[in-house]
């Protein structure tokens, strides 16, 4: 059983920058696509940023685009998410997602990841 641990939240003035980091111990981290999802208060999950297992494959929700960047070393096991010109509207839980895909594939699909983390907060204050 794979169980994905996200670390890195906190709080944050608007403008601000924060890594996230997904890790968890195994020694098929490099079959694993992995997605960033958030959800904040009184809202519903939403997409973040995908990675399929090599790297070689990145996805983006048009909303962070350009601001956050996703990237993974499966030397250490570890996926990141720098988040940089953090808003307001980025407070939420953030979690990582992981799903077996040597195809190449990641999804936008919160339901396609097996895998989960217990999530990381963020607070971005105005």
């Amino acid at each position: 059983q794979v169980q994905p641990v996200e670390s890195g939240g906190g709080w944050v003035q608007a403008g601000g920058s924060l890594t996230l980091s997904c890790t968890a111990s195994t020694r098929t981290f490099g079959v694993y696509a992995v997605g960033w999802f958030r959800q904040a208060p009184g809202k519903e999950r939403e997409f973040v940023a995908s990675i399929n297992w090599n790297g070689g494959r990145t996805d983006y929700a048009a909303s962070m685009k350009g601001r956050f960047t996703i990237s993974r070393d499966n030397a250490q096991n570890t996926v990141s998410l720098q988040m940089d010109s953090l808003e307001p509207g980025d407070t939420a839980v953030y979690y990582c997602a992981w799903e077996p895909a040597l195809s190449g594939d990641t999804w936008r699909e919160s339901n396609r990841y097996t895998y989960w983390g217990h999530g990381t907060p963020v607070t971005v204050s105005s």
